[in-house]
């Protein structure tokens, strides 16, 4: 991959809606081989897909996230790609991480209440026969997400309190 191919795959991640017109300008290529390169990138796997960001807390409150943390016993052969493909499998389940340091995985989870998220762990996730943990982490608010800033205006809603 070359010094082009890599500026465009840093203007795509930054707006993916970006034009090819746009692109070719600032690579200082032409449409037609700007065209050309993306369609590269997405044949050799390189782009995966396109993702809008969405700012859901100001859509819809009725969602919550979590990062659980799993530890794992990886079986003989498969490391720990067996149970990544497993988990990755649920429909709850948002991106799967292979981590170093105190646990192995580390799985993003999206359900409507804190009580959907905590039994899909308990049931589903803390089931799997090479799971030997579980530690959940519940997001409570995004700040910047994919590269894109979620804060405004807003301000923290808790109150400060002086001593």
């Amino acid at each position: 991959m070359d010094a082009i191919d890599r500026k465009i795959l840093k203007f795509l991640e930054k707006n993916a809606r970006m034009d090819t017109a746009d692109i070719a300008t600032v690579t200082d290529i032409s449409e037609d081989e700007a065209a050309k390169r993306i369609s590269a990138l997405e044949k050799a796997g390189v782009i995966c897909g396109y993702k809008s960001v969405i700012n859901w807390e100001k859509v819809d409150t009725d969602s919550v996230s979590a990062i659980i943390e799993l530890k794992v016993t990886p079986k003989a052969g498969f490391g720990f790609e067996e149970v990544a493909a497993r988990v990755a499998k649920y429909p709850e389940v948002e991106s799967v991480y292979l981590m170093s340091g105190a646990h192995d995985l580390s799985v993003v989870v999206k359900g409507r209440t804190f009580h959907e998220v905590s039994n899909f762990v308990s049931r589903e996730l803390a089931m799997i026969d090479s799971v030997t943990s579980t530690g959940t982490q519940f997001v409570m608010r995004r700040y910047k997400e994919y590269n894109v800033e979620l804060i405004g205006e807003e301000s923290d809603e808790r109150s400060n309190i002086s001593l």
